[in-house]
C-alpha cells in the first residue's frame, strides 16, 4: 500500500492517508507515527474517544513494520465548515478544544486545529482525523494554536460582528483566514476586549514581527501546561456565549406564506402519503427551511437531510434536533443557485456539493419552497432546475407555487419594468420543462392555497 493509493484529497500529512475500497474507508498509518498510535491505542486514549463519541469509530484491519491499516465507520454525508449554521460552527469549535484539553490531560495534543477535520454525524459533531494527536513536550505552546484561531476563533468573532456569511470565508481560505485580515475586519473597540486582543490583534503584530524575522533570530515560545489550559478555557468561554446580531428573512417562512392551517395540514398529509409508497431510507429537503416537513414525515430514515440558504432557519433545526434527538437529521446550509464547489489543489480536496450528493444518491428530493425563488430570484429556467434535480434522486416531490400565490406576486412586483419577461412562469411551461427529465407520476392542488404539488419520477414522459 503506497500513497498511489491515497484518496484525492488526503495527501498533506506524512502520518498516513485514506483511501477508498469497496465503499469502506480505511486509513494507512505511516511508520513515523507508530509511536503515537501504539501510545494512544494502549493507553485507552482513542476508545473513551470512541465511547463518548468525540472521534469517529475504527478497528484495526493489519498491522505490519510497513503500514497499519484502519477502517473507519462511514459516514453517510460530510458537511464542510462553510455549510454549517454558526451555532454548528460553535458546536465544532468547542469539541476542539474539549479534545485539546483532554489530550494535555492524557500526555498528548492536538498538532492540527483545522476545521475540515470536523464533520456532522448521528446529530453532533464528530472529530473524524484519527492521525491529529502526537505527544506532548513539556513547557511547549500548542502547536496548533493559530490554526485554530484561523479556522474556528476568528471566523466565529467575524459572524458575531458582521454576519454569519463571514463563516463561508473558509472556502476561499482553505488553509483559515489570515490573521492580519481577521484583525483588519474588526471594529476598533475589539482591541479593548483581553480575549481578541491576545488572541487576535497580539497575533497579527507578532505574525509580522516573526515574517520579517529573516535571519532566525525568533526565540521558541515557552508555556507551561497550566497556562495552555487558561488559554483553551477562556477560548471555550468566550466562543460558549457568542452570538449572531442579524435577523432572518426566512426564519420564520411559515408564518409569512399564504396557508391556511388547514392547506398546510392538507399539504403534509400529501407528502406523507406519497412518501410512505416510496418508503425512502435517504432524503434531501432542499430550502427545508427549519426542518418542519421532514419532521412530519412518519417514515424511518437512516439520513435526512435538510438544507437551506439561512443561517437563522438551519441553526433553529439544529437546536430542534440536539432537543429531539435526532440522529437521522443533517441540517446545513446551501444557497441552492451557487452550491459548495471543490476546492483546494486540483479542486479534489474538498468536495462539491453536487458530488457528495449524487454519491450519497438519496431516495426522495423533497423540493417545497424553491422552485419560484429559483425561477424568479434567480433567472433560472425551468429546464436548468429540472436538470439540477434529476441528477441525483430517483423520486422528486416539488411544489409550484401559481401566479396568484402571495410570494410568487412580490417576487414579479420586484421585477419591476422586467415583469412581462416572467410571463413563461406558469404551470403548462413548467410541467413541459420538468416532463424532459421526469415522469409526472401525480399532481394534487392543496386546497386552500395557490400551490400545485408534484410527484415525479427520473425518467421522461413518454
Amino acid at each position: 500500500m503506497n500513497a498511489k493509493n491515497a484518496h484525492s484529497s488526503s495527501f498533506r500529512d506524512p502520518s498516513g492517508f485514506i483511501f477508498v475500497e469497496d465503499g469502506d474507508i480505511k486509513r494507512v498509518i505511516n511508520p513515523i507515527y507508530f509511536k503515537q498510535y501504539t501510545a494512544l491505542t494502549d493507553r485507552g486514549f482513542y476508545n473513551t474517544l470512541f465511547k463518548n463519541d468525540l472521534l469517529i469509530p475504527h478497528i484495526e484491519l493489519t498491522n505490519s513494520e510497513q503500514h497499519i491499516i484502519l477502517k473507519a465507520e462511514k459516514i453517510p454525508f460530510v458537511t464542510y465548515p462553510y455549510e454549517w449554521s454558526f451555532n454548528m460552527y460553535k458546536e465544532a469549535a468547542l469539541l476542539t478544544l474539549k479534545l485539546q484539553k483532554f489530550s494535555l490531560e492524557h500526555g498528548f495534543s492536538l498538532k492540527d486545529a483545522s476545521a475540515f477535520n470536523i464533520t456532522f454525524h448521528n446529530g453532533k459533531a464528530i472529530f473524524i482525523d484519527t492521525l491529529s494527536f502526537d505527544f506532548y513536550t513539556d513547557n511547549s505552546p500548542w502547536r496548533a494554536y493559530k490554526q485554530f484561531i484561523t479556522h474556528f476563533f476568528g471566523p466565529l468573532v467575524l459572524a458575531h460582528y458582521h454576519g454569519a456569511q463571514q463563516l463561508k470565508l473558509l472556502s476561499n481560505f482553505i488553509d483559515g483566514i489570515p490573521v492580519k485580515m481577521i484583525s483588519s475586519m474588526l471594529p476598533l473597540k475589539t482591541k479593548f476586549s483581553p480575549v481578541l486582543y491576545s488572541n487576535i490583534h497580539l497575533l497579527a503584530k507578532l505574525e509580522d514581527k516573526h515574517n520579517e524575522d529573516y535571519n532566525g533570530e525568533s526565540k521558541v515560545a515557552s508555556l507551561s501546561k497550566k497556562g495552555q489550559l487558561n488559554i483553551i478555557k477562556s477560548l471555550y468561554d468566550y466562543i460558549k456565549k457568542l452570538d449572531l446580531k442579524e435577523h432572518s428573512e426566512w426564519g420564520n417562512y411559515y408564518d409569512k406564506t399564504n396557508y391556511t392551517d388547514a392547506a398546510f395540514v392538507k399539504k403534509s398529509d400529501i407528502i406523507n402519503n406519497w412518501v410512505n409508497t416510496i418508503q425512502p431510507g435517504r432524503l434531501i429537503d432542499i430550502g427545508g427551511n427549519d426542518g418542519t416537513f421532514v419532521r412530519k414525515l412518519d417514515g424511518n430514515f437512516n439520513t435526512a437531510l435538510v438544507c437551506d440558504i439561512d443561517n437563522n432557519a438551519v441553526d433553529f433545526n439544529h437546536k430542534a434536533m440536539k432537543l429531539n434527538k435526532e440522529q437521522y437529521m443533517l441540517p446545513f446550509v446551501l444557497d441552492v443557485l451557487n452550491p459548495s464547489a471543490a476546492i483546494g489543489l486540483n479542486n479534489t480536496e474538498r468536495d462539491s456539493f453536487l458530488n457528495r450528493i449524487k454519491a450519497l444518491a438519496p431516495d426522495v428530493t423533497l423540493a417545497l419552497a424553491v422552485i419560484h425563488h429559483m425561477s424568479l430570484s434567480g433567472n433560472v429556467p425551468f429546464s436548468e432546475s429540472a436538470k439540477f434535480f434529476s441528477s441525483f434522486s430517483k423520486y422528486l416531490i416539488i411544489e409550484f407555487p401559481k401566479r396568484d400565490d402571495s410570494w410568487v406576486q412580490r417576487l414579479l412586483d420586484n421585477k419591476a419594468d422586467f415583469r412581462d419577461y416572467f410571463e413563461f412562469y406558469n404551470v403548462d411551461n413548467f410541467e413541459k420543462a420538468y416532463s424532459e427529465y421526469f415522469e409526472i407520476l401525480e399532481k394534487k392542488a392543496i386546497e386552500g392555497s395557490e400551490r400545485l404539488i408534484y410527484l415525479l419520477k427520473f425518467g421522461p414522459n413518454e
